[in-house]
Formats: structure tokens, sequence, C-alpha cells
């Protein structure tokens, strides 16, 4: 598994998803001649006749930008006096109701909303937070942050810092402040001394001095992070996230890995993620609900790409043989076609 992610040959030329926000890298696109008072119009009709027609309901869901769907939010409330999200959730269940309300939910409340339930209840859900904030750009964590503002009336670093702790809760609050350099020039005397400071906070050193890692790998651009991945190969002769793994543990070292694989492809990271969700006993549903819906409209084409790479098979045939009904047609749809 590791030697996909120690190829760093073409890693200085490839965008990446932190920086990149290209729509033409994602599987769902507007739809031309768009019309919200007929769609919304098909799903009441979908909703309120005897038993509900699901078909209609994942035909137009799937096919529409997210932007378009929150017209057909908007008109089918102007029509009706009620949500559509509250009546998806009053018609349909499980896993199914799940997705349709995703994708009703603009992009950053959506987000939002994944970072309340992984932080809900007795325990937290590090895997999830370790995604959201790895995974994201700058813009993209400032419109959560804004969103969980205007949903609790509360700063998310605030009730993040009583959820986790160490040098985890330090490494996700600066990653949650949004402020990741987004400068595109690479300074390679920099990179040298970066590689250089890493390499003796770690591997040359008896114990590591973690807030090395944290601060470098949390402050400077992706373009800059590529050439130290690049530097620090050269110098120590394995790479950085060997080195993590041999240096460090627990959460702080899934995080910092994360971060890692993010910088080199996000969208291997998240193919990667939804392997896992899959692989072994169970599926966990509530991981392809929010990647496949959440990367959509932004690199869920490369997350296809980089997943038949990495496992040698397709997502969508993955997706059909771990899921099934509705919600697999739903995921199956967003997906698009087989790339066999």
């Amino acid at each position: 598994m590791s030697s996909v992610w120690d190829d760093l040959d073409l890693l200085l030329e490839s965008p990446s998803s932190l920086t990149v926000n290209s729509t033409s890298r994602g599987t769902v696109k507007e739809k031309p001649g768009f019309n919200p008072g007929e769609d919304a119009a098909a799903l009441r009709k979908a909703i309120e006749g005897i038993g509900t027609t699901e078909k209609t309901l994942i035909d137009i869901l799937t096919q529409r930008s997210n932007a378009q769907r929150q017209l057909i939010c908007k008109t089918y409330q102007d029509a009706t006096g009620r949500t559509l999200c509250d009546d998806l959730e009053g018609d349909t269940r499980g896993d199914f109701e799940d997705i349709l309300v995703a994708l009703v939910t603009p992009p950053a409340k959506f987000d939002c909303q994944e970072f309340m339930r992984a932080i809900k209840g007795a325990g937290t859900d590090e895997s999830v937070l370790v995604e959201l904030f790895a995974s994201r750009s700058n813009h993209q964590i400032k419109a959560l942050c804004d969103a969980y503002l205007a949903e609790t009336g509360r700063a998310l670093v605030h009730d993040l810092k009583s959820e986790v702790s160490g040098d985890f809760e330090k490494t996700l609050l600066i990653l949650a402040e949004g402020k990741r350099d987004e400068s595109t020039n690479v300074d390679v005397a920099k990179a040298k001394a970066d590689a250089k400071i890493l390499y003796e906070a770690g591997e040359k050193k008896w114990g590591t001095d973690e807030s090395k890692f944290i601060d470098i790998l949390c402050h400077r651009s992706v373009p800059q992070l590529r050439q130290t991945l690049v530097e620090y190969k050269s110098l120590s002769g394995k790479t950085l996230q060997e080195s993590i793994e041999k240096e460090m543990s627990g959460k702080l070292e899934d995080i910092l890995v994360a971060i890692v694989k993010c910088v080199k492809s996000v969208p291997a990271y998240l193919a990667e993620r939804l392997y896992k969700s899959m692989k072994g006993a169970g599926t966990t549903e509530s991981t392809l609900t929010r990647i496949i819906v959440g990367r959509s409209e932004l690199d869920l084409q490369e997350i296809k790409t980089e997943y038949k790479k990495l496992f040698g098979s397709s997502l969508y045939s993955a997706l059909e043989s771990e899921v099934s009904g509705d919600y697999c047609q739903t995921l199956l749809k967003i997906c698009g076609e087989d790339n066999k």
C-alpha cells in the first residue's frame, strides 16, 4: 500500500484539490435547460403520491448541481409551505434518507453536520475529524466554521477543544483556522531547510519533537510541502510518511500521515478512505455518503481513477457489491459510469 504514496516523481507538477477549485473533475454537473419549477413539481408528486416514487427522487437529485438543488428546495417550499428536506426525512428511511438529505444540503452545511455528528455523544469519531480537516481547502474550512457558528452560535474551535487533547488537538486547531499558506511559489532552499528540521526532529533524534512536524505540515503551502517531501526523501532515504509512521503513534500519527497523503493527492487519500469503509465485515455507509456526495462536484472523477489504480477494481463495482437497494442506486448515479 505504502508504495503508491512513495512515488514522488510526478508530484511537483500535478494539480491539488487543496488549492484547485475546478468542477471539471467532478461527476455531477449543472443540468442544461434546468427548470426548478418542473423538478419541484415532479418531486412533490413522487413524495405525495401513494407510495414514494424513489426513481424520480434519485434521477432528479443526483443529476443536478448542488446550486440547482437549492433552487429546487426554495421552489418546493414556496409551493408547499414545507421544506423538501423535512418531506424527504418523513418519506424515506435509513441510508437512502441520509443520502437524499445530504444531496439537498449546501456543501458547507453538510460538512458542518458531519463535524457535529463526529463530536456528538460520549465518544468522538476522530477519523472523521482527521478526514474533514486534512482534506479540505482553506476556503472549505472557513465555510464549515461559518456554518457551525450560524448553526450553534459558538465558534467551532471552542467546541473542538473540549473534544480532543494533546498534540492531536494542537494539529486540528491549526488546521481549523484555515490559514494554510496559499502561495504557489516554491522556495527550494526553504524546502531543504524544512526537510533538515524534520529529519533532525524525528529520525536523527532520541525521542521526537512533534511540534516541528505540526508547524511545518499545517502551515506551509501545498507546492512548498511537495518540494519538502522530495527533499526529505533525498536527505533521509525514507519518505516523510515512513518516518512519521516510525516515530509517532495514535491519533497524532493518523492526522500527520493524512496531511502528507492529502498534500500528495486528496483523491487518492479519499479513495483509500472509501476502500477501508467497505473492507471487512460491515460497511461504513456514512463515510460513503460523505465522500461521494461531498466530492461529487469537485474531484470524484479523480477519486474513481485513483481507486482503480490503488485497488485494481472500480469504485462502481465495489459499491455494487457492498451496498444495495435505493441507496446503492443513488451512489451509482452520483458516481457516474463504471471505469472498468
